[in-house]
C-alpha cells in the first residue's frame, strides 16, 4: 500500500512499516527452537520478550477498535508491574506461535483503523483519540507507538539472536511523533527540577523537534525554537536507541554520532538523562 495508509488515515508509509516491522520479527523468531536464551541488558528470555510483544500488539489493536484497556498508570513502574503480571497470565513461549501472533496483531491494529475510518463521520479518520498506556493520542501516533515498541523489541531480540536489527532512518522519521508525544510524559523529575532551557534536535538527514524545559516542566513540538540554547545533531537509529535506553550516550558521542551547537552546548549530555524510559 503507497501513499497514505488505511484509507488515508495514517501517515505515508506508516502501515507498510508496521507490516514489514512484524514480519521482520516474526522471521528473526521463526525456526529458533530455544526461547530461553537471554535477552542482552534484560532481565526477559527470547520468550518472554517475544509473549511481551504479542501481548503488546494486541492491546493497542483493542486500543485501535475502541476498546477500553487499562495498563498501568503511564510511570515506568506501573508499566513494568503491568507487563509482568500479563507475562505471568500468558503461557506461550514457543517461537513460532508468537512469531504468528505479532503479525496477526499488527494486522489487527491496522484493520481497525481502517474500520474506524470507514465508519467515521467526520474528517480525519484516524484522528479520533484513545487512552493508551502513556496518555490520550490519536490513533495515527498510537501506530508510531506501535511501531516504535515493536522496533525496540524487535532490537533486543535480533541482538540476542545474532542477527541484523530491523531499525533504519525511515522508521525512525515513523517513530517521531510518537516519542514527541511521550517526551513530557517520561521525564525524570530528579533530573529535571529547575530545569529551563530549549533544546533542538536535528537528525541527520533532516528531521527536527524542539523540547522546552521551563522550571522543570517538559514541552515537545516538532517545531523547533527559534533561538534553542543547544542544538544536538545525531545520527537518527542512534538517536532512537538511545531515546529507548538501547546504547550508552557518552558512548555515541565518542564515536562521532553526536554532536553539540549553540550558545550552551554544555547542555547536550544531559539531554538523554532528562527522560526514564518505560
Amino acid at each position: 500500500m503507497t501513499g497514505r495508509d488505511a484509507r488515508g488515515t495514517l501517515p505515508e508509509g506508516l502501515g507498510d512499516a508496521l507490516r514489514a516491522t512484524a514480519e521482520e520479527i516474526a522471521a528473526v523468531l521463526r525456526g529458533v527452537a530455544d526461547t530461553s536464551v537471554p535477552v542482552p541488558g534484560s532481565e526477559w528470555t527470547v520468550g518472554e520478550a517475544a509473549a511481551h510483544l504479542a501481548q503488546a500488539n494486541e492491546l493497542m489493536a483493542d486500543l485501535a477498535a475502541g476498546q477500553e484497556r487499562g495498563y498501568g498508570d503511564g510511570t515506568p513502574q506501573s508499566l513494568a508491574a503491568a507487563n509482568e503480571r500479563a507475562l505471568a497470565e500468558f503461557e506461550e513461549r514457543a517461537a513460532e506461535p508468537l512469531a504468528g501472533l505479532i503479525v496477526a496483531h499488527t494486522d489487527a491494529y491496522l484493520t481497525a483503523v481502517d474500520q474506524y475510518a470507514t465508519n467515521s463521520t467526520g474528517t480525519g479518520g484516524g484522528a479520533g483519540t484513545v487512552i493508551t498506556p502513556l496518555g490520550p493520542m490519536s490513533r495515527a501516533v498510537l501506530g508510531s507507538y506501535l511501531l516504535t515498541h515493536m522496533l525496540g523489541h524487535g532490537y533486543d531480540l535480533a541482538r540476542a539472536l545474532g542477527c541484523r536489527h530491523m531499525i533504519d532512518r525511515t522508521r525512525v522519521d515513523l517513530s517521531l511523533p510518537f516519542l514527541i508525544t511521550a517526551m513530557p510524559r517520561v521525564t525524570d523529575a530528579t533530573n529535571t527540577a529547575r530545569l529551563t532551557a530549549d533544546y533542538t534536535i536535528r537528525l541527520w538527514g533532516g528531521a527536527r523537534f524542539g523540547v522546552t524545559f521551563t522550571d522543570g516542566a517538559a514541552t515537545a513540538t516538532s517545531r523547533p525554537p527559534v533561538r534553542p540554547d543547544c542544538t544536538i545533531l545525531i545520527e537518527p537509529v542512534t538517536f532512537f536507541l538511545m531515546a529507548l535506553g538501547r546504547t550508552d550516550p557518552l558512548g555515541a558521542i565518542a564515536c562521532g554520532r553526536v554532536f553539540a551547537r549553540g550558545r550552551k552546548p554544555w547542555l547536550a549530555p544531559r539531554f538523554p538523562g532528562l527522560f526514564k524510559a518505560p
